[in-house]
Order: C-alpha cells, then structure tokens, then sequence
C-alpha cells in the first residue's frame, strides 16, 4: 500500500512539474511574440498606439536617455520620427528565460550605414512589458577580427 501511495505521490508530482514547464514554455512564447511586437511597432513603425497595448500597469525604462512611464515612450517615439524617419532595425535573435526576454539586434538610423549592435532586455508581467535596458554598441568599419557582431 505505501508504494501505491509513494507511486501516486510521485506520478502527481512529475504531472504537476510537466504542466507548470509547460505553461512556462508557452507564457515565454507569448513574451517573446509580445515584445517584438512592441519593438518592430516602436522601432520600425514608429506607432505609439500600438506599440502602448504592449506595456503593463507600469514602464520603467533603464536607459539613463530615455523617460519613464508611456509619456517617455511616446517623447522617444516622436524623437525617432523627427530625427530619424528611415530608421530601421532588424531582430537578429530572440532568447527568453522566465519573465524575461533579450533581443540582439542590428539597428541603422541612417540608411547605407554600418549602423549599431543593440541588445535590449525586457521583463514582463502577464505579458506585458513593464521594464526595459539597453546595450548600444556602434559597428566599428574595421574589425580586429573576422567576426560580425550578428
């Protein structure tokens, strides 16, 4: 009778374990889905209406340039627009751990330059973007070696 009861302990503790990595499993897809969208609606569209369905009851924003809260995505935003209308950036890569999702991307304000190497993190809650950091690195015109930076 114990083992039956050893058994059954075990199996409901390994069914809870799969379900939860599962669930785990598909909240990162959906973060990961959320937070490129965000980025391409930010980015690429330049389109603060969008791209604010994206963010959660709060947006901290890290980069020591940029305000906090939607106003300061907004102001970031509009600064794009005016300053950089073909600005244009693609995701190279897309990694997701718990709550938290890093892009690495190749990033190019002004057309026909070399641009700049960017990895942004984003932690999430329910989805939702709340906070959000940067790496900005330009892409030198002569490496001191035979790697790219993607």
């Amino acid at each position: 009778m114990r083992k039956i009861i050893l058994l059954a302990i075990m199996m409901l503790l390994f069914t809870t374990h799969a379900a939860y990595a599962c669930s785990d499993e598909k909240q990162q897809a959906i973060n990961k889905q959320n937070v490129v969208a965000f980025y391409n609606e930010v980015i690429n569209n330049k389109n603060f209406a969008a791209a604010s369905a994206y963010l959660g009851s709060r947006y901290t924003q890290h980069n020591p340039t940029a305000a906090d809260g939607p106003e300061g995505l907004k102001a970031f935003i509009q600064y794009l627009r005016d300053n950089y209308p073909k600005a244009h950036s693609d995701i190279k890569r897309v990694f997701a751990s718990g709550n938290y999702v890093i892009l690495q991307v190749h990033s190019v304000r002004e057309p026909g330059t070399r641009g700049r190497a960017i990895f942004d993190l984003f932690k999430l809650e329910k989805g939702k973007i709340v906070e959000h950091w940067d790496a900005v690195q330009e892409i030198p015109e002569k490496s001191a070696n035979v790697n790219t930076m993607f």
